[in-house]
């Protein structure tokens, strides 16, 4: 009798496992078109992301050259944050505020550049500082 008693505890048991890797099967396949959903949607609002990002960056690039001060320095601090938030992006905006300033054809004299010009120097400034710091 004991070994019948063995014997169904083996079975019951296997049951058990049996239906516990089934279930686990089910479970699976309910949540990977979740998890593919998931992936997907997070994939779309990054592309959503950078293509704002990327229509930002135009405008502001065009509005450099606005003869309102008001509206280039609102292109600056854009381009300032585009850097910030995006560091795949900071060579590319750092690299056109310094040909802007080589192309600017602006003569000061004595007197202080324009506000825009030194924003521009200080944000070119500041990231020659930090990269100086890193390399140290």
């Amino acid at each position: 009798m004991g070994q019948w008693v063995a014997i169904s505890e083996i079975l019951r048991n296997a049951a058990l496992a049996l239906a516990a890797v089934v279930g686990a099967i089910l479970a699976w396949r309910q949540l990977s078109p979740a998890s593919i959903q998931a992936r997907s949607a997070k994939t779309q609002a990054e592309l959503a992301r950078r293509t704002h990002v990327t229509e930002l960056f135009n405008r502001a690039v065009g509005q450099l050259r606005d003869p309102n001060l008001e509206v280039r320095l609102a292109a600056i601090y854009v381009l300032r944050e585009v850097a910030k938030d995006f560091p795949d992006l900071s060579n590319p905006v750092f690299e056109l505020l310094q040909a802007y300033l080589r192309e600017a054809d602006i003569h000061y004299g004595d007197r202080e550049p324009p506000i825009d010009i030194q924003e521009i120097m200080g944000m070119l400034r500041s990231r020659l500082g930090s990269s100086h710091a890193q390399a140290k």
